[in-house]
């Protein structure tokens, strides 16, 4: 496929995806995300990709940094998880958070949040912990706790936030020697399952939450410090999919598709949202920095409703200069993702729709321009 920023016009070939259907129809696996940036770089250049199925874990890893070959699907068996997130820390080391929900002779299913850590690439994954439950066992509320969602500081302190029974926020962080705080309630109400949490280079967060006619934010006054609830945001987002990327020093975009006019927009803080596509996405919007043509330029990718995959870029924190969507020409049930390679090359990961990884890589033209999606 070949897709092309702004500045460097083009067009998006379809080949390939006859191709892609016809490899998953007899290599069905089932395998979805992980909720997150599911493609993360490692400290030795190499990419990893994460999914998971109803057993667990599953990893695919660069054989080189740059590429071409890949590794895996590595498996990790977990049971009893319904929800897996990640998030990974300035040191490289690759946090999971996930939801599990045992069901035993009792009425109401035991449900805990569970933590494990790959410290670098390629590397075996830790046993899993438990992170507890805001609330106490039997309370019948532990049961309707939403799926996590984490932060790493740059101390490498790790933030979980849930949603609570009634919709406000929870959050339990590491503490300096290395031991859970107890949880802090951040308030709120009729949030929504999903969330956006971003950690700037200064090392403060800041959290937006999707409720049904608004979106809650809180934020750090500075790194380390206590979560301060903002005012609600009056904007209705759609399947509350919301994706975050920081944007200029200190300064976060967070990206959605408008409720009621079906828009991908794009927003940042104390300003109107801003129109940045007509084609409703379905699920988060992948979205990543990269320099193209030498150009500081933003980079998204989203899963339309039919399950194409679109491309495109603008200089950073212009999407009000305009954006050009181009079909990639591969399809997938479920978000794709994006990451810069160790060689500094766009990378855009999806998993075919009856599983698999497949992968498309920047080539040498200008602009952006991906060579085509290969089955890992």
């Amino acid at each position: 496929m070949r897709v092309r920023s702004r500045r460097a016009q083009g067009s998006a070939s379809g080949k390939g995806d006859d191709a892609l259907r016809d490899v998953e129809s007899t290599r069905g696996t089932g395998e979805t995300p992980v909720d997150g940036h599911w493609l993360v770089r490692g400290k030795d250049g190499r990419l990893t990709a994460y999914a998971r199925n109803e057993d667990g874990l599953l990893r695919w890893t660069e054989e080189r940094p740059g590429g071409p070959g890949w590794e895996g699907p590595d498996f990790f068996p977990v049971p009893d998880l319904t929800h897996l997130g990640l998030a990974q820390g300035p040191d490289g080391y690759v946090h999971f958070i996930g939801r599990r929900t045992v069901h035993g002779d009792e009425e109401q299913p035991q449900v805990d949040l569970v933590h494990a850590i790959q410290y670098q690439t390629g590397r075996p994954v830790t046993a899993w912990r438990t992170v507890g439950n805001p609330y106490k066992d039997g309370d019948e509320r532990a049961a309707r706790i939403g799926p996590p969602a984490a932060a790493v500081a740059p101390t490498g302190m790790v933030h979980v936030f849930v949603r609570n029974a009634n919709g406000g926020m929870m959050l339990r962080r590491e503490a300096k020697n290395g031991k859970w705080e107890g949880w802090k309630d951040l308030r709120g109400t009729l949030g929504k399952e999903t969330m956006a949490v971003a950690v700037a280079e200064s090392g403060r967060m800041e959290l937006l939450v999707p409720g049904t006619n608004k979106a809650m934010r809180w934020a750090q006054a500075e790194p380390g410090g206590a979560f301060q609830k903002g005012d609600n945001l009056t904007v209705k987002i759609a399947g509350g999919a919301v994706s975050v990327l920081e944007t200029a020093p200190d300064r976060n975009t967070f990206y959605w598709t408008d409720a009621t006019t079906g828009t991908l927009v794009a927003h940042r803080l104390d300003t109107p949202p801003i129109t940045i596509g007509d084609t409703p996405a379905d699920g988060p919007v992948a979205v990543l920095r990269a320099e193209l043509d030498d150009y500081d330029c933003t980079v998204l990718a989203h899963r339309t409703r039919d399950g194409r995959v679109l491309l495109a870029a603008c200089g950073t924190e212009n999407e009000a200069g305009g954006l050009w969507w181009a079909a990639t020409g591969e399809r997938t049930s479920a978000p794709p993702a994006l990451a810069l390679d160790g060689q500094g090359r766009v990378v855009l990961a999806m998993i075919g729709e009856r599983g698999g990884l497949y992968v498309a890589r920047q080539n040498d033209e200008p602009g952006l321009a991906l060579g085509p999606a290969q089955r890992v």
